[in-house]
């Protein structure tokens, strides 16, 4: 009988704990950054943002075709896949007149460049993290 109020015991408090653990985590991924992809660009050029996790929410709006999203740090080669921020790619491409969103991801302080290969966009496109 004691074993069976330890087990009891402990499974609740695992419990508890685990739910209170994710609760954070989903009161901490809060933060979307929206973006909208017209024909050749992406209508916000530059933005600022506290460090912290987000999720890019990216917007096709009239540009026919599927895009994505491509995030870099602005000091390396963003024509390396190896540089992108994979966490930042939309979980599927957007189609026109849709929107997709990335996995949450986290951003340190710095300067990034964004862009769409598929649209495709410039590559000066600036997200400053502070």
């Amino acid at each position: 009988m004691k074993k069976a109020i330890t087990v009891v015991v402990t499974v609740f408090f695992v419990a508890v704990f685990s739910s209170n653990a994710q609760d954070k985590m989903t009161k901490e991924i809060t933060k979307i950054i929206n973006l909208e992809q017209t024909p050749g660009e992406f209508t916000q050029k530059s933005l600022s943002v506290p460090a912290g996790t987000y999720i890019f929410e990216i917007a096709n709006n009239g540009v026919g075709h599927d895009v994505g999203f491509v995030l870099v740090k602005k000091s390396k080669d963003i024509s390396n896949p190896e540089n992108h921020v994979q966490t930042a790619y939309v979980t599927e491409v957007v189609k026109t007149g849709t929107t997709q969103i990335s996995n949450p991801t986290v951003l340190e302080k710095g300067e990034y460049a964004y862009f769409c290969p598929m649209n495709p966009t410039a590559t000066d496109n600036t997200l400053t993290v502070e």
